[in-house]
């Protein structure tokens, strides 16, 4: 009900009819003798008490998950949910492939995704909301990681741009454009490569969403940088090169210990490590 700020919705995403719904809630708050969400024109709002007690909520239920992945260790695979924190380019361009064949051998098994940046997919990791995650190496503190595959990082140019002639950017050349920077949290790779060479680019830009960048960029409003993962199959006026001297991306899973892992999460890990030469 908070996520989706309405009983309707959180009832049809449940499989509970609202009445049911309804009632749940006002048990619990029979219970605790206290009113814990507020209904309004604008939705559903959890009240002082209610914000109070939602991170004891959200601890609860991820025990209780964590409860249900144990029993089924202890029977052995057959359903399970995977929790993952991912960032776009993994999620459009690895996860299909990987999803697909992993439920071929566990066809009941059920993922939730965690799209966000290197700080977001942090704190996931801290408060336990994901398994496990992928990150690059440099961005994380206090997590073990199993390095999956290095790519590159490429410059994204409007079409006409003078500089689209190039077969390769120097990296220097970038610093003198408008420049639209993917906002990623703590750590950014395009800016640790600029601060490498000891130089800044001219941020005009800062940009949450890859394909945004690519729409801006395609728009002529300035350059960027982006993995090459993400620009595959991107159907955007944009010319991609590589820069020099040239940037890579190392991808990795992170988790805080693998003993704790949930069953489910432990055989997707060992499957993706098996099939990594096949990602692209």
């Amino acid at each position: 009900m908070v996520e989706m700020k309405s009983f309707t919705k959180a009832a049809a995403a449940l499989g509970y009819t609202q009445s049911s719904i309804s009632q749940m809630v006002a048990s619990l708050e029979n219970e605790l003798s206290m009113k814990l969400l507020i209904r309004s024109r604008t939705g559903v709002k959890l009240t002082l008490e209610g914000e109070e007690l939602y991170p004891f909520i959200e601890r609860t239920i991820l025990q209780y998950h964590s409860m249900q992945e144990k029993a089924l260790e202890i029977k052995g695979l057959e359903t399970g949910i995977i929790r993952v924190g991912t960032i776009t380019s993994v999620t459009c361009h690895w996860m299909p492939m990987l999803i697909k064949g992993f439920q071929q051998i566990y066809p009941n098994v059920q993922f939730v995704f965690h799209d966000g940046d290197y700080t977001s997919i942090q704190e996931w990791s801290k408060t336990g909301v994901v398994d496990f995650r992928f990150i690059t190496p440099p961005a994380v503190t206090g997590l073990n990681t199993i390095n999956i595959k290095a790519g590159e990082i490429l410059a994204v140019l409007p079409q006409n741009h003078p500089l689209a002639q190039n077969t390769a950017i120097p990296l220097s050349l970038l610093t003198k454009e408008p420049f639209i920077l993917l906002e990623e949290g703590h750590y950014s790779e395009p800016l640790e490569a600029f601060h490498s060479i000891g130089q800044e680019p001219d941020i005009k830009y800062t940009i949450h969403d890859d394909f945004a960048i690519m729409t801006m960029a395609e728009a002529g409003l300035g350059v960027s940088i982006l993995a090459e993962l993400m620009l595959r199959r991107a159907n955007y006026d944009i010319i991609c090169l590589p820069i020099v001297p040239p940037i890579y991306r190392e991808l990795a899973i992170g988790y805080k210990n693998k003993d704790s892992l949930p069953i489910a999460s432990k055989y997707f890990i060992e499957y993706l490590i098996e099939n990594a030469d096949r990602l692209p």
